[in-house]
């Protein structure tokens, strides 16, 4: 009984356009606070993701002029998560999460195509559009460090034994956005085709 009272709360709580929108837009102010310390850091790629999520977030609630326009809080808990670990930890795992913020940013955007445009795509497009985007952005991130190093004569990019276990990391964040992506579209299809046989039925 406890298990379907529990159940049944979070399924109240998907369900809910203002509960939805208040928890995604509570998400969006700790991106905003991860924001500021980056900035004072002057820590370059992860201002430019979050300032970039949170102008992709709050878009459609913009263009509709409604603030319970919003993404799937559980959407956002997973571009959250990763840029949480990079702000609160650094080394090899904070570069990890770095990169699986940007394919989590990736998988923002698709959702947002998925739920706010006509756009439909399958899933194993998605998955393949979600990893691309991250070695996409990776590798123009990359290009930006190597012309600084060059021009500016900063010192962005070390080895290239570094950079390649950079871009392993970036690999497998893309992969782990990709399943993560598929997993969630399957359940949440899931989700509709019970709701909808509930209704038939009655």
């Amino acid at each position: 009984m406890e298990g379907d009272a529990i159940g049944g709360r979070l399924g109240r709580l998907l369900r809910s356009g203002r509960t939805n929108a208040l928890v995604a837009w509570a998400m969006v102010t700790v991106l905003a606070g991860v924001f500021v310390e980056s900035l004072f850091d002057f820590d370059l790629l992860p201002m430019a993701i979050i300032a970039a999520m949170i102008i992709v977030v709050a878009a459609p609630a913009v263009a509709a002029r409604d603030p319970k326009v919003m993404l799937p809080w559980e959407v956002l808990g997973l571009a959250l998560l990763p840029v949480l670990v990079r702000a609160l930890f650094g080394g090899e795992m904070g570069t990890f999460a770095a990169y699986l913020a940007i394919a989590a940013f990736a998988l923002i955007i698709t959702v947002e195509l998925q739920m706010f445009t006509t756009l439909r795509v399958t899933h194993w497009f998605a998955v393949v559009f979600v990893v691309m985007t991250t070695l996409a952005t990776a590798a123009a991130w990359t290009v930006l460090r190597w012309n600084a190093d060059r021009m500016l004569g900063t010192n962005l990019l070390t080895t290239n034994e570094a950079l390649m276990i950079e871009w392993l990391y970036v690999t497998l964040a893309g992969l782990v956005a990709g399943i993560l992506f598929d997993a969630y579209f399957r359940r949440r299809e899931a989700y509709l085709r019970r709701a909808i046989g509930w209704v038939v039925r009655r």
